[in-house]
């Protein structure tokens, strides 16, 4: 994913979606230690992703297109959803019998979320907003990424607010985890 300063966050946030898409793809075909890697880039990524559109990209929606709050909802709504089966899916395991044909309903629930944004936030939001305005918001959501829990956390609310809160403490754990677990890896 080329992080580019001149990108707007709907080019950041659609190159993401690329990415989401392909590693689902990948994902389906895998099998034994590289499944369980491309899971684990892909937990990484959907929980960073979700939780950066959370803290900027909904709450500017909410205030500037959606002013009956329809769209972002039903994207929060769709999100808490992903949220929870991705955790499911996290506490199965790679190997559970149930894992492939859970993992195929998430990639279809969220690529038809990703759809909707694409569809029914996104052109809005380059419609309304200034692109200098849409290229901050690419550097807020960087920012928000560098800062977001790495995995998902079902029972964690899903507004700018609560993420901002919570998301830096569980981050730390989460990154902590995640480099213990990077670590034996590399030194089996």
């Amino acid at each position: 994913m080329a992080k580019t300063d001149d990108q707007n966050v709907v080019e950041l946030l659609l190159s993401q979606h690329t990415q989401i898409k392909d590693l689902f793809g990948q994902l389906s075909k895998a099998q034994g230690d590289r499944k369980r890697e491309l899971f684990e880039d892909l937990v990484r990524l959907l929980a960073v992703h979700e939780t950066a559109e959370e803290i900027v990209v909904h709450p500017t929606a909410r205030r500037e297109i959606d002013k009956g709050d329809s769209v972002v909802e039903a994207r929060l709504h769709e999100e808490s959803e992903a949220k929870q089966a991705l955790a499911e899916l996290h506490d199965l395991g790679v190997d559970h019998p149930d894992f492939d044909a859970k993992l195929a309903q998430l990639a279809k629930d969220v690529v038809d979320h990703a759809d909707h944004e694409e569809r029914d936030e996104f052109p809005q939001l380059r419609a309304k907003l200034p692109e200098e305005r849409l290229r901050r918001m690419a550097g807020a959501l960087r920012i928000a990424e560098s800062t977001a829990p790495t995995r998902p956390h079902a029972m964690a609310p899903e507004s700018a607010v609560a993420n901002i809160l919570a998301g830096p403490p569980i981050a730390v754990f989460d990154r902590v985890r995640d480099a213990v677990r990077d670590w034996t890896r590399q030194h089996r």
